[in-house]
């Protein structure tokens, strides 16, 4: 008897409870006439601690959508949103929204070259942004890229660099005097003063499920990120869908180490927080320190961190002095349940696999699963859902129990990749092929066994090496530049880039990395530039390094350096 295909199918969307309204007009006008008295988000900042209830949230998004409309936003205009975890990165979603245009989530690790690829690529119209960001300051950086920015007055600008870009708005630090396009946060909202709130009601009304709501960007095996077009009705189901995956209650209070510029914190953080009628405890950056502080300042009930920043969190010199017994979202084996003042017996999903193309989870158990239901496996199909796992040359269903390449669609799964083909990115069937191996039980459960192309997955950010290697290459003296992940305790993969040099050239890791550094967002940085002979490395018969054979090389080299380290200690 043959066996079963690897073809496992969710329950009906239609049989998911919990979903409300699936637009991000709707999902905000749902939560906020429901828990409109509540606080929906609170951050202390050095002027003192501002704190939003849920009616607050709806007239800050309206008073934005107001504005957009009054300076042009109209129908899919593409508004960039560059700023970290402040109030104003949620009002500007959600009036984006409202005014009828989708949302381009950016990322503040960005430099400059990333940056402009991304405003380019996006065809971004208006850019609402924060200026200081760490060491960043992006008034100047955006003059930096286009001098226009800065030179002519706000509505007037016609850039060559930036043809689609015609506005930007600063939040926070005001403009400096004579910052030509750059409007301040005041000057902007102010347009909106003539613009009735029946033009914003009119309007939301005209945004459908279907429609193109945000628009983020991930790294993927390409040397540019990926464009990822998403419709309102994947953002919202997902959002709903979080709380009853995560078994919240009203009673959540949520902090997350992460930019709600990434998927999985707009997901399930924002999403389901606001969806729960909770509180979003909102850090602009991470910091350790201030974090701790917060978690018990605010009573914070929900922390999510990837591993690196738990670490630390448990090394931070304030560890043990915090109270953190308001904690209870917080997975039994994570590190933060271990602080003395902890007492909670709650597990997250983690039976669960995902993709940005599907705005995180496609397949998962919710919290609280049996372990001798889950088994090992990383979930099963959610409702609207179909996995397969697909040979991933020929593309045929393999059986259940063969490894192959994921492949999934569903009511998530994102519109598809701006300036692709569909057809370039779908199959025949509509399914997307994920670049994951994995396989499927006899029970229909998958089982996720990581990349099968060689996309660098380091602290929860999604990392081409290809992208690396581009830049590395026009470093002097660089001959060949290859960069892996080795696999890391807390990272899950560290980036490692493996470097040939020419014939008497003098090569310096701490130089690279510094070079790297201008020229690449943080997370994307190699934490160790490892040099080799050419002879040292295997090649492909087209002269090309075989990848595995680079990262296996690359893993000896730093344990060899580990055991000396610890032979001279």
């Amino acid at each position: 008897m043959p066996s079963e295909l690897s073809i496992s199918k969710g329950p009906p969307l239609s049989d998911e409870t919990g979903l409300g309204t699936l637009t991000l007009p709707g999902f905000l006008r749902d939560v906020t006439t429901r828990f409109a008295a509540r606080e929906a988000l609170v951050m202390h900042t050095p002027n003192g601690v501002e704190r939003w209830t849920y009616a607050t949230v709806w007239e800050r998004a309206i008073e934005i959508a107001r504005a957009l409309i009054a300076v042009g936003v109209g129908k899919d205009s593409r508004v960039g949103i560059l700023m970290t975890n402040r109030p104003e990165w949620i009002a500007a979603v959600f009036g984006t929204s409202l005014a009828g245009g989708v949302a381009v989530t950016l990322s503040t690790f960005s430099t400059a070259p990333e940056l402009e690829y991304l405003l380019q690529a996006a065809g971004v119209s208006f850019l609402l942004f924060e200026r200081n960001v760490l060491k960043k300051d992006f008034a100047v950086i955006l003059g930096e890229l286009d001098e226009q920015i800065l030179t002519v007055a706000p509505g007037r600008l016609t850039s060559k660099r930036f043809p689609f870009l015609r506005r930007l708005a600063v939040v926070g630090a005001p403009p400096a005097p004579g910052r030509g396009a750059i409007e301040s946060w005041s000057d902007f909202l102010a347009h909106g003063e003539s613009i009735p709130r029946e033009l914003v009601a009119a309007t939301a009304a005209t945004v459908l499920p279907a429609n193109a709501g945000v628009l983020l960007f991930s790294s993927g095996s390409t040397s540019k990120p990926k464009g990822i077009l998403g419709s309102h009705r994947q953002i919202t189901i997902q959002c709903w869908r979080w709380r009853r995956m995560l078994g919240l209650g009203d009673d959540v209070r949520s902090w997350t180490a992460n930019g709600l510029f990434w998927s999985g914190n707009f997901g399930m953080a924002l999403g389901a927080t606001f969806a729960s009628g909770g509180a979003l405890v909102l850090q602009s950056t991470f910091n350790a320190v201030e974090a701790l502080e917060l978690m018990q300042s605010e009573r914070v009930t929900m922390a999510l961190a990837w591993p690196h920043q738990y670490a630390q969190l448990t090394a931070a010199p304030n560890w043990r002095d915090v109270d953190l017994s308001s904690l209870h979202y917080v997975d039994i084996n994570l590190p933060l349940a271990g602080h003395p003042t902890v007492s909670t017996d709650w597990t997250e999903p983690r039976w669960a696999y995902g993709n940005t193309e599907t705005f995180t989870l496609s397949c998962a158990f919710p919290s609280g699963t049996a372990p001798e239901v889950a088994g090992e496996s990383h979930g099963e199909p959610l409702p609207g859902n179909t996995l397969k796992i697909v040979d991933p040359g020929a593309g045929f269903v393999v059986p259940r129990g063969e490894r192959g390449e994921i492949a999934v669609k569903g009511p998530t799964l994102m519109l598809g990749y701006i300036d692709v083909p569909l057809d370039e990115t779908l199959d025949e069937e509509g399914f997307f092929r994920t670049g994951d191996g994995g396989y499927m039980d006899e029970q229909g459960r998958l089982f996720w066994e990581g990349r099968l192309t060689d996309i660098i997955k380091t602290g929860g950010a999604n990392v081409s090496p290809i992208e690396i290697d581009g830049v590395l290459a026009s470093y002097p003296g660089v001959k060949i530049g290859q960069t892996v992940g080795v696999p890391h305790d807390t990272l899950g993969e560290m980036v490692v880039s493996c470097v040939v040099p020419h014939a008497q050239a003098a090569l310096d890791e701490a130089a690279i990395r510094e070079f790297l550094k201008q020229r690449l967002a943080s997370y994307k940085v190699p934490r160790r530039v490892l040099f080799f002979r050419e002879d040292d490395l295997a090649m492909t018969g087209t002269a090309k390094v075989k990848s595995a054979a680079l990262r296996e090389l690359a893993a000896q080299r730093l344990a060899a350096e580990g055991r000396r380290g610890s032979d001279q200690s």
